[in-house]
């Protein structure tokens, strides 16, 4: 079934194929339902490329107005983040909706010496039933934890103190291996046994530092005792939950109790994301995108939008985590500016998903409204490249030799950031002497042969010439434009490969532009573009050459079969080395005569 939406259809163009939480909402921002998948693109649009036969499947997918995605390293990180967001946020149809399954929950039963297990049946008013879990793996994953760190008994023993008293029972496999302590025989007592309960409750509502508070206490009083072997499995059993939560990027050993902000500027927009951390666990999620704020430091973008997202998403944790010095002051409110750990693996989480989300805002407006997208590229590359007008026109040129052999130069084209194929130019250099290569003679040969033909011709001049090269090469390029008096004219800049660095005329020192600017990628693809452009002419002028030089000045032996021979063979110098037999069952024994003749009387 195709939604008739054309937001959604758009929204499903520009997804990521990476691991993440998507949430789907109706048209008053209600939130109707939490998912996860290994690739996002792939699992939410598959929700409207079919028919569904689950009535409420159908109902889901009819109300679904937009869609938020949260992008998470692994497929483990995606099932945690959505257990826990399920949790906190209830929406109603991961209550309603099953997909034709029933989702697994924790049982712990009210007797003596309560069971813990699993259970897709939630029929026994009087257990204790929590979830639902995403998944069994969610769930195993759980219980596997929770057994290493607390051995609990599996039998279904009635475990009555007169039954014990009786010698009823006898330990079972699990007693032998540690995994049990062995109640049935009266080995553990009943408060021990329920003192474990309460932790494990503890461990399934995520409340992980209450619990190793409790082993905590528990070590040290071995050590004091001078049970050290005692305290050696309770520390073990420590580093075993540590491990459970530190297992993931989106559950924290580190924060408690914590808000993250971080914040991303890109085209003239500015993003704010937000994580609600509650227990270790990422509670709440937000994004905020404006245009109002641009002109603004980031340090006063932080400080609005601290103090209008916590009011708005009713958050009051005590510590906020940021990215850098923020001046607005909360009353009992610690801020902390992260270089490694835990907290920082939030901030750098949350700026993959701005970043992210940043992309598939461009890409919507790319497809939605090609016109404005545009103007805001050629807007915000206009200011990042210090240009008195819009970059519409930008052409790139490279050089291209080896050794000093069939120099070439290449022209590419860019028309409103995007490729113009057609006008795309090679040149062949005729200044420099063959063998002693001067990029920056070829450079100026180059440019001073297309724009003399721009203006011969009255093309289109360029509104900005991007020059592959340093500093040497944007010099050669001035000279050329000086003797033409375009220097004024038209505006140029040279990017160095090493470090992606800008330089302009009569300027020492370059210009280094965010990675993930977008004046820098279109910088880059350009560049990209006129090297992978004129590599392309230099082989073909190289592999003609070498026709030209050696097969083809053999009698009856022509450019297709050449080709022939060089595609089997790999070169000339392994064609000399080649049998009359291997040359004749490519071509023939004749031909293949007169090829071995002509390099046996060359080399003679």
């Amino acid at each position: 079934m195709m939604q008739d939406n054309q937001d959604i259809q758009l929204q499903l163009q520009t997804l990521p194929e990476s691991p993440g939480v998507y949430k789907f909402y109706d048209s008053n921002h209600q939130l109707l339902y939490i998912g996860k998948a290994k690739n996002l693109k792939k699992r939410v649009s598959s929700y409207f490329q079919k028919e569904h036969d689950s009535l409420r499947l159908k109902l889901l997918v009819k109300k679904i107005h937009h869609i938020e995605t949260i992008n998470v390293p692994t497929e483990y990180d995606a099932l945690i983040l959505e257990n826990t967001l399920i949790k906190s946020l209830q929406p109603k149809y991961n209550i309603q909706l099953r997909d034709d399954k029933t989702y697994p929950w924790i049982v712990i039963t009210k007797e003596r010496f309560p069971k813990v297990f699993y259970t897709r049946k939630k029929n026994i008013p009087e257990f204790e039933y929590y979830g639902p879990y995403p998944s069994v793996l969610a769930v195993r994953t759980l219980l596997e934890t929770i057994k290493e760190i607390f051995p609990l008994r599996t039998c279904n023993y009635q475990l009555s103190q007169e039954n014990i008293e009786k010698n009823k029972f006898r330990p079972c496999l699990d007693y032998h291996i540690g995994k049990c302590k062995a109640p049935c025989v009266g080995w553990q007592t009943e408060e021990e046994y329920n003192k474990n309960i309460q932790q494990i409750k503890k461990i399934i509502k995520g409340q992980i530092k209450e619990v190793k508070e409790f082993l905590e206490e528990q070590k040290q009083d071995a050590i004091n005792k001078l049970e050290f072997e005692k305290a050696h499995i309770i520390k073990n059993k420590l580093e075993i939950l540590q491990k459970y939560q530190a297992k993931s990027q989106v559950v924290s050993a580190e924060v408690k109790d914590a808000e993250v902000y971080n914040i991303y500027k890109y085209n003239q927009k500015v993003y704010v994301g937000f994580l609600r951390i509650v227990n270790g666990f990422i509670i709440q999620t937000f994004i905020s995108d404006t245009s109002y704020y641009i002109e603004e430091d980031d340090d006063e973008i932080l400080s609005t939008m601290i103090s209008q997202l916590r009011d708005k998403l009713n958050s009051n944790a005590n510590e906020i985590i940021v990215p850098l010095e923020v001046s607005y002051q909360i009353p009992n409110v610690k801020y902390t500016v992260p270089k490694i750990g835990d907290k920082k693996k939030l901030l750098d989480l949350l700026q993959t998903n701005l970043e992210q989300y940043a992309n598939e805002k461009e890409k919507q407006l790319a497809i939605k409204d090609p016109e404005t997208y545009t103007t805001q590229l050629m807007q915000q590359m206009m200011k990042d490249l210090r240009m008195s007008k819009e970059p519409r026109r930008i052409e790139a040129f490279d050089n291209s030799n080896i050794q000093g052999t069939n120099a070439v130069s290449a022209m590419a084209v860019f028309i409103d950031g995007k490729p113009a194929k057609k006008e795309y130019r090679h040149f062949n250099v005729k200044t420099v002497e063959e063998g002693k290569p001067d990029d920056f003679a070829t450079m100026k040969e180059v440019i001073y042969r297309r724009y003399k033909r721009v203006l011969e011709e009255n093309l289109p001049l360029a509104d900005l010439i991007v020059i592959d090269g340093g500093k040497g090469q944007l010099n050669a390029a001035l000279e050329a434009l000086t003797e033409l008096g375009l220097k004024d004219k038209v505006h140029v800049i040279s990017i160095a490969k090493r470090l992606e660095e800008i330089f302009f005329p009569n300027d020492p020192l370059p210009l280094y532009l965010d990675k993930r600017s977008p004046t820098l990628k279109v910088i880059q693809h350009i560049r990209d573009e006129v090297h992978r452009f004129g590599i392309t002419h230099h082989r073909k002028r190289r592999t003609k050459s070498a026709f030209q030089s050696e097969l083809l000045n053999i009698k009856g032996v022509g450019e297709k079969m050449a080709i022939k021979l060089l595609q089997e063979f790999g070169s000339v110098e392994q064609i000399k080395k080649q049998s009359l037999n291997d040359i004749a069952k490519i071509i023939g024994r004749s031909k293949a005569q007169a090829i071995l003749d002509y390099f046996s009387k060359k080399e003679s």
